[in-house]
């Protein structure tokens, strides 16, 4: 079993910049590949970014492409998502999700979820 810890969200203006982090615990986090995905209100969870165990491959949705960097830091059991020039269409509810798929791009093909952290992009 593995577990989320997301942190780093807040406000900020459009511009602006935030790195979001997550957390893992268990011994086995660098044998799952890593998604963000994102939630605003009334809204379907979106998918943002995905990363291979090895951080080798990386998937992005087009509409973050240049501006989101999802890394990961397997020694220290965490994924990370670099977000700039923030839009205010960037707000939501930001998770971080396990699974064992190949750069899995819908909600279901993830094991493990975060409970999230809020990312809010004010104009």
């Amino acid at each position: 079993q593995v577990q989320l810890v997301e942190s780093g969200g807040g406000l900020v203006q459009a511009g602006g910049s935030l790195r979001l982090s997550c957390a893992a615990s268990g011994r086995t986090f660098s044998s799952y590949t890593m998604g963000w995905f994102r939630q605003a209100p009334g809204k379907e969870r979106e998918f943002v970014a995905a990363i291979s165990w090895s951080g080798g491959n990386t998937y992005y949705t087009d509409s973050v492409k240049g501006r989101f960097t999802i890394s990961r830091d397997n020694a220290k059991n965490t994924v990370y998502l670099q977000i700039n020039s923030l839009k205010p269409e960037d707000t939501a509810v930001y998770y971080c999700a396990a699974g064992r798929m190949v750069l899995p791009r819908h909600p279901g093909e993830y094991l493990y979820w975060g409970q999230g952290t809020q990312v809010t992009v004010s104009s």
